[in-house]
């Protein structure tokens, strides 16, 4: 990314605003464009959530209590924090293009590593197979997320952003599904009561096969990814230009990034957004469990398709009905009416999924996990609104700015492990009060944050 030198890229306009996108539909460059990008959105969402299926699964096969079992989400998202910078340095030398192959690469190899980790059962193989996998998708994030930013008019960023939510969180719907067939039919010989029945030779022989369903679904995502970064390789998908938006005097050169607090109190927002996120996509199979509900291994599937609802709500209400401040305002709003319904509501009774869901069939369950998937709802316009906020007016600082918001994806690494440790001292559901705190703060940057150009004093709306 730009930092001392300029990649040599190929130009793409950085924001256009005539031709079809300023009427009623968009470039053909720009779909062509949207279309790629929306198949690696959709790699990334099925590498994400199945985090959410694979953390009841492996406090299965290893053993471990709530907080060690979200050791596998914070591995995850830990790499984001990690490998932001250095993605970006990456990115600098090679730019966009080569940075999604290469991506790519890293996630396949994260892929592999999870076949000895079966084998195994080495927790902490496991853990490093679920870093190596995440290092490249903070490569493909990197990249993505200011690609997708400036691909067309600024105004409309949110609006796109919401079109790759919604390839995202599809996958995110279909995964608990996939895994659920593959990985947890007949998970009922494996539950708690079952397995301390058993001998400990027996159990251990138990966990062992368990363990390796993982290996078929996990080798064949790596040659599904590898052979996507061929055709990536080899497409037509063309590199960004860099912005020059922004004057490089003697004060933004030496505070650098840190110069903009619509950028970093955007990034705080977004450590709190993805912390909330992953509680909500992550834990509710846990929490399921807990409660002993029948169908815990798809839970996952009610957050995303919560999400999916949030996501074409902004592709249509963006920016003709709602700006994207005024979205990321209603959507902390409802986030904190929603937090209060899960710390609150009935873990037996079912009558929330009733209205909402009773028509159509789908298994009912209690009404705290129905506030958390519920959450999915508010959650879906956070992240498309807060990145063009935050990246607004950075000029050619924006490739470090991408990187900086990067790393608070390291949110969804520390709050759930939070989220953990309460639920081991309180219980699982008075652990939830821990995202009320978080949507305070995404509260505030939506109503004032922001607005800010400079430390201390606040400009017109973004």
């Amino acid at each position: 990314m730009q930092e001392q030198s300029e990649p040599r890229q190929a130009a793409i306009p950085a924001s256009p605003t005539s031709g079809a996108e300023a009427g009623t539909g968009m470039p053909q460059s720009v779909v062509a464009g949207m279309l790629f990008l929306g198949l690696l959105f959709f790699i990334l969402g099925f590498a994400t959530w199945l985090n959410g299926s694979l953390v009841p699964f492996l406090k299965i096969v290893c053993d471990l209590n709530n907080f060690e079992a979200l050791l596998v989400t914070s591995a995850f998202y830990i790499a984001y924090t990690v490998m932001a910078l250095p993605s970006a340095a990456v990115l600098n030398r090679i730019g966009y293009k080569n940075g999604m192959t290469l991506g790519l690469g890293l996630m396949g190899a994260g892929a592999l590593l999870f076949v000895p980790a079966a084998q195994s059962r080495y927790y902490g193989l496991f853990l490093a197979a679920q870093f190596t996998l995440a290092s490249g998708m903070t490569l493909m994030q990197t990249a993505i997320n200011p690609y997708i930013v400036r691909l067309g008019a600024r105004e409309s960023a949110a609006m796109r952003i919401s079109i790759m939510g919604l390839f995202n969180k599809g996958a995110g719907v279909v995964v608990p599904l996939v895994f659920t067939s593959l990985m947890l039919a007949d998970i009922s010989r494996f539950s708690e009561s079952e397995l301390a029945a058993l001998a400990p030779s027996a159990r251990d022989a138990a966990r062992a096969v368990l363990a390796q369903r993982l290996v078929f679904p996990y080798v064949c995502m790596a040659g599904v990814l590898f052979a996507i970064m061929v055709f990536i390789h080899f497409s037509g998908l063309r590199d960004i230009a860099p912005e020059t938006d922004v004057q490089d005097d003697a004060a933004t050169e030496r505070g650098g990034v840190l110069r903009f607090p619509q950028l970093v109190l955007g990034a705080l927002a977004l450590f709190a957004y993805v912390g909330v996120e992953v509680i909500a996509g992550d834990t509710i199979g846990l929490y399921g469990h807990e409660l002993n509900v029948a169908n815990f291994g798809v839970l996952t599937s009610y957050t995303m398709v919560c999400m999916v609802i949030g996501y074409l709500v902004g592709v249509v209400a963006i920016p003709r009905w709602l700006t994207q401040g005024r979205a990321l305002l209603l959507s902390a709003v409802l986030g904190l009416l929603l937090t209060v319904g899960v710390a609150t509501a009935s873990k037996t009774g079912t009558g929330l999924s009733q209205a909402l869901l009773g028509w159509s069939g789908v298994p009912l369950v209690p009404d705290s996990v129905m506030c958390l998937a519920l959450l999915g709802l508010a959650n879906a316009m956070v992240w498309p609104a807060i990145w063009p906020l935050a990246l607004h007016g950075l000029g050619r600082y924006t490739a470090q700015g991408s990187a900086l918001l990067i790393m608070a994806i390291c949110g969804g690494a520390i709050l759930p492990l939070v989220y953990g440790h309460l639920s081991d001292l309180a219980g699982p559901q008075a652990g939830y009060w821990i995202m009320l705190p978080c949507y305070g703060m995404i509260f505030w940057y939506a109503a004032w944050g922001y607005r800010m150009r400079s430390w201390g004093r606040a400009a017109a709306p973004a």
